[in-house]
């Protein structure tokens, strides 16, 4: 289990904001809540993710005029990175180029509220399964309190058909090489992990996954390790010190340095 740290553009600047506020285009409205604004550069983040060895972080561009600034991270940490955001089968091998080690889709591979196999086929083709991550970002329904997690596309508004289930989540496993997922009703917001959503992906997914959502602790790092039987990786955005937040990330840094060497 690792942790997976981030970088979200929004109108060009480094952001965190409460993801279930955002416009389906990503332009700022009333409704926007923004958590944390930053006049450091992409580049400085993705430079210091590198130099404390902190690989498979991504970069997510929410909304337009963020790809500059996507592209100057990839350029800081080249393979160490995943970039997001727009991303289609079209576009996504210049970001390889760029030196992303994966591209992250989701509304791409949605249509109808359905999975479009043959667009999905397209960026496997495009890429590789290697280089492929799905961002399989979820929130219940309104009317649904206990019922189960819906992938959502369009910067989290629409709901899509596909709910998370085991043979689901397992049949997308054949597809691309990890998961992204955020658990939209706690994204940005300090309140705690989804805890059952957590559970699930650890039993679920066959291949690397990294949950984003709530994370406001270190304890919140030990609480996903053991929900998720060390395979589910987690990514702390808002609660760290470097976006405003109270969590060291130097505090953050040295757990993971203990489980590197729980490893070796």
């Amino acid at each position: 289990m690792k942790f997976r740290p981030c970088i979200d553009i929004h109108a060009g600047k480094v952001k965190q904001i409460v993801g279930s506020t955002l416009s389906a285009t990503g332009e700022v409205t009333d409704d926007l809540k923004t958590n944390f604004e930053t006049s450091k550069s992409s580049a400085e983040f993705a430079a210091l993710y590198r130099k404390d060895r902190l690989p498979g972080g991504h970069v997510i561009m929410l909304g337009p005029n963020c790809e500059e600034a996507a592209m100057a991270a990839l350029r800081a940490y080249p393979q160490g990175l995943h970039v997001g955001g727009g991303i289609t089968a079209a576009t996504a091998s210049k970001y390889i180029e760029a030196g992303a080690s994966h591209v992250i889709v989701t509304s791409y591979v949605f249509k109808g509220g359905q999975i479009a196999w043959d667009r999905l086929d397209e960026l496997v083709a495009a890429v590789g399964k290697e280089h492929l991550v799905l961002d399989l970002s979820c929130r219940r329904r309104p009317d649904g309190a206990a019922g189960p997690y819906y992938v959502v596309t369009d910067k989290w508004q629409a709901y899509t058909d596909y709910a998370l289930t085991r043979d689901g989540v397992a049949r997308l496993a054949e597809r691309c090489d990890e998961f992204l997922v955020h658990g939209v009703e706690a994204e940005g917001k300090r309140c705690g992990i989804l805890e059952d959503l957590v559970r699930a992906l650890g039993e679920w997914s066959p291949i690397p996954v990294t949950y984003a959502g709530g994370a406001r602790t270190i304890e919140d790092l030990d609480l996903v390790k053991k929900l998720g039987n060390g395979r589910v990786d987690l990514t702390i955005g808002s609660a760290l010190d470097i976006f405003g937040g109270d969590l060291p990330y130097d505090s953050v840094v040295e757990w993971q340095r203990r489980q590197d060497a729980e490893v070796s």
